[in-house]
């Protein structure tokens, strides 16, 4: 296997263990304990599956180192294409680390709020549901902002595949739709969050680029630059 396709494999089996831990706090963990507009009954299924909310925890920071390995495995699979789009690239997906370690923290506050304690004597249970539905509506929130960056540094993601020669520029068209939907769900939300759920319907099939791209990564790899030139 030369180096163009064990790097593509590499990175593939990286940005896929992304995309299957990455959903579980996103997604999973919200669609089992959160119950929307009802507070008390969010902190109850906190406090009812106290290790399930804390594997949501553990799961974000998973996925933030991971995100940083991938982006340096992408980096070293293209840096031979454009260093600068390289570089760009890492600097844009660089920023999703930091900003999952410290989205953790509005989970762990709401956790401390749920479970109580001396600190919190001041406040009764109610206002404790409160406080913590407060912190997990900021957790949202930062995931709204990090769309922000999860659309940008797939642009110039999106560049280096179309310039590569070898991977399909289908996937670069489809890498760069995907990046300008997260950007337009990111300032949705932000801006106009009563057509947040339209705006994510039709965005949906677009952020399936990210998928294509990782199973051609993991199944079909990369063609070495000598083969791409000769077909």
């Amino acid at each position: 296997m030369n180096a163009i396709k064990r790097n593509a494999r590499i990175a593939g089996f990286i940005y896929l263990l992304l995309t299957i831990i990455a959903p579980f706090r996103l997604v999973y963990i919200p669609s089992k304990l959160f119950v929307s507009g009802n507070a008390a009954a969010t902190t109850g299924n906190i406090e009812a599956h106290e290790l399930l909310f804390r594997f949501g925890i553990v799961g974000d920071l998973v996925t933030g180192t991971v995100s940083l390995f991938l982006v340096l495995a992408l980096y070293r699979l293209f840096r031979d294409v454009s260093k600068p789009l390289a570089i760009l690239m890492v600097a844009l997906g660089f920023m999703d680390t930091p900003l999952y370690f410290f989205n953790v923290l509005n989970d762990i506050a709401a956790l401390l709020l749920v479970k109580g304690g001396d600190v919190f004597s001041a406040f009764d249970e109610p206002h404790r549901a409160a406080l913590a539905m407060l912190f997990l509506r900021l957790h949202g929130q930062a995931i709204a902002c990090a769309e922000i960056f999860w659309g940008l540094w797939l642009l110039p993601l999106a560049a280096l595949v179309w310039r590569s020669g070898f991977l399909p520029r289908f996937l670069a068209v489809w890498l760069t739709i995907n990046g300008f939907a997260y950007v337009a769900l990111s300032f949705t939300t932000l801006l106009l969050p009563q057509y947040e759920d339209v705006v994510s319907a039709i965005a949906f099939p677009c952020q399936l680029g990210e998928v294509a791209f990782v199973l051609w990564l993991v199944i079909v790899g990369a063609r070495p630059r000598q083969a791409a030139a000769t077909a």
